[in-house]
């Protein structure tokens, strides 16, 4: 990583993603999603990168492959899927086997912060994941080059509120070793990555009616009743957050 405050993937394997724990995600998300809005909302922000068939893209933080299967299937796109989490890995290969998309789809292990692939992407795509990078700095600036002239850049991401936060959000925030910006600050530092087009929306609303229908599907789920009450409890938390303002959701374009 590229520095001490980085997370590290056994800091991720840990405590976020345990085998158990993905598969909680993805009861709640749908069937190889991790991220919020699953399938249809990354059949949507896929088809805002408007790209032509064939087009290659990088998804960062590919969790269990959900949107690069999507985009391999509906949209006729080469993707290079990567993650830092060796346990997400694992059952998302499994997924691209079964589903015969390995001509299509690459899935591996990498740090982003590590790529070596100057202008080679036509779109870079991410879902929530760069919450977990500290130096944003960096990772824009590698992105930035690792796009062809043109090539376009879209993501969602964790925000957040101006400080001061409140006291839960803050022991949140530290014990999950986020790094969250406002939706503001967020678009600046895409445009000093030298990104041009740069927009960034603050979606939390449509953050918390997700949230909402996510509730209710936990509450409908076949698990044990103790994890029940554990999603259900953290899911109210972040609805809580959501609409108090300290937790956001910013969605991000961006041309090179």
């Amino acid at each position: 990583m590229a520095n001490s405050n980085e997370v590290t993937q056994d800091f991720l394997d840990s405590v976020q993603y345990q085998p158990e724990s993905i598969l909680q995600y993805e009861l709640v998300y749908g069937e190889d999603f991790v991220s919020p809005g699953g399938k249809a909302l990354a059949q949507e922000m896929i088809a805002r990168l408007a790209l032509a068939p064939g087009s290659r893209v990088l998804d960062v933080g590919c969790g269990l492959g959900g949107s690069a299967f999507v985009m391999a299937r509906e949209f006729d796109l080469k993707v290079d899927g990567i993650d830092l989490s060796k346990n997400m890995l694992e059952m998302a290969n499994r997924k691209l086997t079964a589903y015969g998309l390995a001509g299509q789809v690459n899935l591996e292990w990498k740090d982003c912060l590590q790529l070596d692939c100057d202008g080679f992407y036509d779109a870079i795509y991410s879902r929530d994941v760069f919450l977990h990078i500290h130096d944003k700095s960096r990772l824009f600036s590698v992105l930035h080059a690792a796009l062809r002239t043109g090539g376009r850049l879209l993501f969602t991401d964790y925000c957040c509120g101006p400080k001061p936060w409140s006291d839960e959000f803050t022991d949140y925030v530290r014990e999950r070793e986020y790094d969250l910006h406002t939706p503001e600050a967020y678009a600046g530092l895409i445009e000093n990555a030298g990104f041009t087009s740069v927009t960034g929306e603050d979606i939390s609303a449509r953050f918390t009616e997700l949230l909402q229908a996510e509730t209710a599907r936990i509450a409908e789920a076949g698990m044990e009743a103790s994890v029940r009450e554990k999603l259900l409890d953290s899911w109210q938390q972040k609805i809580k957050r959501s609409k108090t303002g300290d937790q956001r959701w910013g969605f991000f374009t961006a041309v090179k």
